[in-house]
């Protein structure tokens, strides 16, 4: 077992008060417990195929990002479910990603793809199309009813803050909202302002409203809860807020529910696999920024961030 050393990691736990803090304070044990061997009898896709659900015209990076990290984190295969118009300049970014043009066309990935795939994320460069929302909103819902895990973020969230419906009580699902995203999502749901002086009450309030889903609320630090327990993640970062770290963040989650909604119980000590693996994407999107940060300072970018992805994961999870 090789948990993170501490001179590499600063956390924070915030737990309940009936909930001892010890039930957390080996939860990069428990991730790196998760973390799939590598070994020759392993065949392609097995660690994880995931899909992207997002891409149109207007929005090529988000989708990119997200199943490039993936790719990285160590999926085998990512697959961009994206508009017509932008599969071409999709797949001009990377020969890694097998990109299919197919999200202004209703139904057509279903019946062929969501079977085999692991994971969705739905969001990252969706934008905001009727059409094309209505097409996201079909895909989450065959995707529930199948109950394969998703993660939803960006415009995804803008979908769910209209119809919670679609999502609600269906605790294989973490939606990953940064500030506005949450605002929006709390008012929707809750029908009052967040209460910005309690970050810790307000996440586990609309946990618990959307039916014990994961919420991973993104900011200076990440609070992330089911409902039951909320977690604090302060590891160190940077101060610069390029955009598509968010993307950075989805696709690398993607990947880590996989590895963590089946590894059973005694893996991760009984604890929520959607919390374990959303505390370790969190941390990190935020060591890859770290690292990114050192070496470019202000000019730092998001594709400077996925250029650190091995070895921060190797810092945080494997030495």
């Amino acid at each position: 077992a090789r948990p993170a050393s501490d001179n590499v990691l600063e956390r924070s736990f915030s737990l309940r008060p009936t909930r001892p803090a010890k039930d957390m304070e080996n939860i990069f044990q428990l991730i790196w417990n998760v973390i799939p061997p590598l070994a020759p009898r392993k065949h392609k896709g097995q660690d994880g195929k995931i899909g992207i659900i997002g891409g149109c015209q207007e929005y090529t990076g988000a989708p990119y990002f997200a199943a490039i990290s993936a790719r990285k984190v160590g999926a085998d295969l990512s697959h961009v479910f994206c508009t017509k118009d932008a599969a071409t300049v999709i797949k001009s970014y990377s020969p890694e990603l097998i990109v299919h043009p197919v999200l202004d066309q209703p139904n057509a990935l279903l019946e062929k793809w969501l079977p085999r795939l692991h994971t969705l994320v739905v969001g990252p460069g969706l934008g905001r199309a009727d059409s094309i929302l209505e097409n996201a909103k079909s895909v989450i819902e065959k995707a529930t009813s199948k109950g394969i895990p998703i993660v939803i973020d960006a415009d995804g969230l803008l979908l769910v803050a209209q119809e919670p419906a679609i999502i609600q009580g269906y605790q294989r699902a973490v939606l990953t909202p940064n500030f506005m995203e949450f605002s929006r999502l709390y008012e929707a749901m809750l029908t009052e302002p967040v209460d910005s002086s309690d970050q810790h009450g307000s996440v586990l309030r609309l946990s618990q409203a959307m039916g014990n889903v994961t919420i991973v609320q993104k900011g200076e630090r990440d609070f992330i809860s089911d409902g039951d327990k909320v977690l604090v993640c302060t590891h160190e970062g940077s101060n610069r807020r390029c955009g598509g770290q968010g993307d950075l963040l989805a696709g690398s989650l993607g990947v880590l529910v996989h590895w963590a909604f089946p590894a059973g119980p005694e893996k991760i000590n009984g604890q929520n696999p959607f919390l374990v693996a959303a505390f370790g994407a969190c941390s990190l999107t935020r060591q890859c920024n770290h690292q990114a940060f050192q070496k470019h300072g202000r000019s730092m970018t998001t594709g400077d961030m996925i250029a650190e992805v091995g070895t921060a994961f190797n810092k945080l999870f494997e030495t």
